[in-house]
């Protein structure tokens, strides 16, 4: 709140400060939603398969009888057959469209799209440091990240450390026979 002491009673001025601390603390995305992303080839003929097969299943849900089965497994079937009817026809247009001069812009286009997308997740916008305190700045986050991992590979292992006064047990251990391994091997998944 600003090192303010009275709080502000209006809705916007605390409104604000909330969007603005999110801002801070979690960065702002690209604001591009993923929405729709794998029916960008459905036509209406997909559609309306797809909901009569959303009644059908609400009949078969309602009346759990084996007329209603049938005809809920019979359009699910069809709608099966309709979208991939409906894929394979919407890619192979695609594929024709980006073999031509103009298709070749919409394929660098798409390139570029696919870029930004993996870069909005793959990057860190913000990570605190020791006392807590939140890092936006990319040079911050990368020179911490640095300090968390020479800590981490630099620190005393713990589990080799002894404890005074535990007394060790001293005990002959065989050696692991080839057979053993074998054996070890043979029972592990690929």
């Amino acid at each position: 709140m600003g090192g303010q002491v009275v709080l502000p009673d209006d809705w916007e001025t605390t409104a604000e400060v909330i969007k603005e601390t999110g801002r801070k603390v979690l960065g702002v995305s690209s604001g591009m939603r993923k929405e729709d992303k794998e029916t960008w080839w459905w036509n209406e003929e997909v559609q309306d398969s797809i909901q009569r097969k959303r009644l059908a299943k609400k009949k078969w849900d309602m009346d759990r009888i084996e007329e209603n089965r049938q005809e809920y497994k019979e359009l699910q079937r069809r709608v099966k057959r309709e979208v991939s009817k409906a894929k394979q026809k919407a890619y192979d247009e695609l594929y024709t469209r980006l073999d031509t001069r103009e298709g070749e812009k919409d394929l660098y286009r798409l390139a570029r799209q696919r870029d930004r997308d993996g870069k909005d997740v793959q990057q860190v916008r913000v990570i605190k440091d020791r006392d807590g305190r939140v890092l936006t700045s990319e040079e911050s986050v990368q020179r911490r990240w640095k300090e968390y991992f020479e800590e981490l590979m630099n620190e005393e292992n713990e589990r080799e450390k002894r404890v005074e006064g535990v007394n060790s047990v001293e005990q002959k251990v065989d050696k692991i026979r080839k057979d053993e391994v074998r054996k070890a091997l043979k029972r592990m998944k690929c």
